[in-house]
């Protein structure tokens, strides 16, 4: 017996929304999920080492700031994603100087695209 056209076409049409349609929802629901999502949020203080803007195809603003040492220790750094260009020419304006940023950290994001690191500068002031 032969199969009619129509259902023919309805699988090809099923089976195209199983490989492409699907994956492609769920990895935008994913990415969405995690930028929205903060698992964490605080502030970090120390001296702005860089700040500059990265990236082959999704350039973002990438930091590090040196913290503050206990003498005789190896001094920690603090990388950090900025997606904001405001934000980032604050940040531009002081370099090399004593800064504290509030910071959101997004876990799970999916690619390199949105930031090199899962911690993203919302805000920033001068520490004197």
């Amino acid at each position: 017996m032969a199969i009619p056209g129509f259902i023919k076409n309805h699988k090809l049409a099923t089976a195209l929304t199983i490989v492409i349609v699907v994956p492609v929802l769920a990895i935008t629901v994913w990415t969405w999920a995690a930028l929205s999502y903060t698992y964490s949020s605080g502030e970090r203080a120390g001296f702005l080492q860089k700040i500059s803007k990265k990236g082959w195809l999704c350039k973002t603003w990438e930091g590090e700031i040196q913290l503050a040492a206990i003498p005789g220790s190896m001094p920690e750094k603090f990388s950090f994603t900025v997606r904001s260009d405001s934000i980032a020419a604050v940040l531009n304006s002081l370099n090399g100087e004593r800064v504290a940023v509030h910071y959101e950290q997004h876990v799970g994001l999916p690619t390199s695209c949105f930031g090199e690191t899962e911690y993203f500068v919302t805000g920033v002031r001068a520490v004197k």
